[in-house]
């Protein structure tokens, strides 16, 4: 089949009698999602997103539950919540100010879809665990 014989897919224009150009908005959308996915991806935002889900919480508190997560990382990671209007930041007038953080509307609706994974990975840790010992062993013998 040349390309003369080419017959176009649904959405593909034909200019010129035979170049075949694909008119496609999900280019766009792609480089959208991508970027949305590149907050929401991140191991810490993922488990802020988790631990938010069950109500506010001050900032050592989550850097607490988290574990591991310095205070810059932690400290850029809500911001970019709070950016991207995940995550809300309320200040207290107290001394000192208590500030808390908790999933907006749209971030309530995040944890809702990472909820379930988050209990997918809590459920199977085992299973996962035995899985990467026997990986290993499997390695060292290679070695």
């Amino acid at each position: 089949m040349g390309y003369r014989d080419y017959i176009p897919q649904e959405g593909t224009k034909t200019i010129q009698g035979h170049i075949q150009v694909t008119i496609d908005h999900r280019s766009t959308d792609c480089r959208a999602v991508s970027s949305v996915l590149s907050r929401v991806g991140d191991k810490w935002s993922v488990l802020i997103i988790v631990l938010l889900g069950d109500g506010p919480h001050r900032f050592n508190e989550i850097k607490r539950m988290v574990g591991g997560i310095s205070q810059r990382v932690l400290t850029l990671t809500l911001r970019g919540l709070e950016r991207d209007g995940l995550v809300s930041r309320t200040v207290y007038p107290t001394v000192p100010p208590k500030v808390e953080y908790e999933l907006t509307p749209l971030g309530r609706s995040l944890w809702k879809a990472v909820e379930p994974l988050g209990e997918w990975a809590r459920s199977h840790i085992p299973h996962i665990q035995k899985a990467r010992d026997k990986f290993e062993k499997n390695e060292k013998t290679k070695g």
